[in-house]
Parts: C-alpha cells; sequence; structure tokens
C-alpha cells in the first residue's frame, strides 16, 4: 500500500482506506449477531434447548461491543484521523487529535481483542455442550 500511494499520500489515504473496511466489518459483525440470536431463538423454539443465561449474556455482550464499536467507536476514529491529517488545522489541534487517535485505537483494539475472545469461548461452549443425548431419541423435534 505504501508504494502504491507514494510516501506523500500513505498516511492519509491508508487509514481512510482501513476505516472504511471498519465500518463494514462492524456492520457484518452486528449482522452475525443477530442471525446468532435468531439461531439461539430456534433453538429454544423447535428443539426445546435453552442454551442459558450464560450463552444470551455472552452474546447480548457481543452484540453490544460490535454495535458500540460500529455507531461510537468507528466514527470517532473516522473524525480524529480527518483531523489529524488535515492541512487546515493548527499543530496543536493536529497533535491532540493524533494523541486522542493513538488513544482510540487502543480501546479499538482491545475491544476486538475481548470480542474474539468471547466469540471463541462462544463457540467453545456451544460445541462442547454438557448435556448427553445418550438415552434420548434424536427425532425430539415439537411439531
Amino acid at each position: 500500500m505504501r508504494e502504491l500511494l507514494g510516501p506523500k499520500n500513505f498516511p492519509y489515504f491508508s487509514g481512510a482506506i482501513s476505516h472504511f473496511l471498519m465500518a463494514r466489518y462492524f456492520g457484518l459483525q452486528v449482522i452475525c449477531g443477530l442471525i446468532a440470536f435468531l439461531h439461539l431463538g430456534g433453538e429454544w423454539l423447535y428443539l426445546s434447548k435453552s442454551r442459558g443465561r450464560f450463552h444470551t449474556g455472552l452474546l447480548a455482550a457481543l452484540l453490544l461491543l460490535g454495535v458500540l464499536g460500529g455507531y461510537w467507536v468507528e466514527p470517532r476514529l473516522t473524525r480524529l484521523h480527518t483531523i489529524a491529517y488535515a492541512v487546515n488545522v493548527s499543530p496543536a489541534q493536529r497533535l491532540q487529535a493524533q494523541q486522542s487517535l493513538s488513544t482510540w485505537r487502543t480501546v479499538y483494539k482491545s475491544a476486538n481483542f475481548l470480542i474474539l475472545c468471547g466469540l471463541g469461548l462462544y463457540l467453545w461452549r456451544v460445541s462442547n455442550s454438557p448435556e448427553s443425548t445418550r438415552f434420548v431419541s434424536a427425532s425430539t423435534f415439537r411439531g
């Protein structure tokens, strides 16, 4: 990317491209969270399987982090990035925006790490169900 954009345009446009992709990422994350809730509701409705409050709470927390990231953190990062690389701002404003941008990027990366850990935990809990189906028939659908 640095060679494609050149040294003069690289800092601003590479960040702008990453913010554009982040917006799409957060949208996809919210859609996937809603699908997971629909899946959880479908299991409860058709199979009478309740995953418990832990699963529902974890899924709600992951969806909430995705919504907060997409509609609160990402627009702030985009605004600060624009200010940090604008030519019509004072050096003091630019420095303050760069420091703020660095802090918010750390928050963003930490939240993404928590989301990935939560998704890993959710996947592990769903795939390693403590319920044994040894004495239950496979056709337990309610109809």
